[in-house]
């Protein structure tokens, strides 16, 4: 009984869920997978954010379709990543810096 007071008094005081909360806002400036992405607004200004969709969309073998903007500051550039529609090129290329 003791052991078990001892454990809900430690789980109220917050002990144990306060390493578990200290990453959960943290998200990467460029995130993405085979269906697209986003990338911080932050970024506009220090680097190429087209070529970085185009590149990410290519190596699935995909291409960009540009989704939404967020224009200020903590806002995300939407990215969609689709197939080559038909009577398209054959395949995607990537962007050259």
């Amino acid at each position: 009984m003791r052991t078990m007071v001892a454990a809900l008094a430690l789980m109220a005081s917050g002990w144990v869920a306060a390493p578990a909360n200290a990453f959960i806002d943290t998200v990467p400036p460029f995130k993405g997978n085979d269906t697209g992405g986003i990338i911080s607004y932050n970024l506009v200004g220090q680097a190429d954010i087209k070529a970085m969709a185009v590149n990410h969309c290519a190596s699935y073998g995909k291409v960009v379709k540009p989704l939404a903007v967020q224009a200020n500051y903590g806002g995300y550039i939407s990215f969609a990543c689709v197939w080559v529609p038909p009577g398209g090129y054959d395949r995607p290329l990537r962007a050259r810096y």
